[in-house]
């Protein structure tokens, strides 16, 4: 009788363990990422990348300068042009998308903001499982904030040019 009332509390006592370590894990999990202030160029671009993960497509807007050639006169044309153009703004839906900022070069009302966007995928017995790529964004001050003038990801083209986006 001993034995089997030792070998039922070793049980009981690993599944109370089991439970203490998922909820650890759950707890301990690194939270959503969240937005940063807006006065500087970094988190002017974090938070136009973040915003258009969260589809938050009014604020990204706003991230954008008003001096672009093809500036969206609104909020719709701008939804439009992202998701008529999904294939430029990364594919959001896709979870498995990392964005991070890597390096900011600023020369007085201009700014450069290095992004590197890590994909993880499933890889084979020597693959890594992810993918790393940088990209740049073109920020300029105009009017006391930062805006974004070029991006070479999670951008419409036709932002460049004088006709704007059909």
């Amino acid at each position: 009788m001993k034995k089997t009332d030792k070998f039922l509390i070793a049980i009981v006592a690993g599944v109370i363990l089991l439970v203490v370590v998922v909820l650890a894990v759950a707890l301990l999990r690194p939270n959503q990422p969240t937005y940063q202030a807006d006065d500087t160029p970094e988190g002017v671009a974090h938070n136009y990348l973040l915003a258009l993960q969260l589809e938050e497509y009014e604020r990204a807007y706003g991230y954008l300068s008003p001096t672009l050639p093809g500036y969206p006169t609104d909020v719709d044309k701008f939804v439009n042009n992202v998701e008529g153009d999904r294939w430029s703004f990364g594919y959001f839906d896709n979870d498995d998308v990392s964005l991070a900022i890597e390096a900011v070069n600023v020369t007085g009302d201009r700014a450069k903001v290095v992004v590197r966007r890590t994909e993880f995928h499933q890889g084979g017995l020597f693959d890594s499982g992810q993918y790393s790529t940088t990209f740049e964004m073109t920020l300029r001050r105009e009017d006391g904030a930062w805006k974004i003038t070029n991006s070479d990801r999670y951008w419409a083209r036709c932002w460049e040019l004088s006709e704007g986006c059909r």
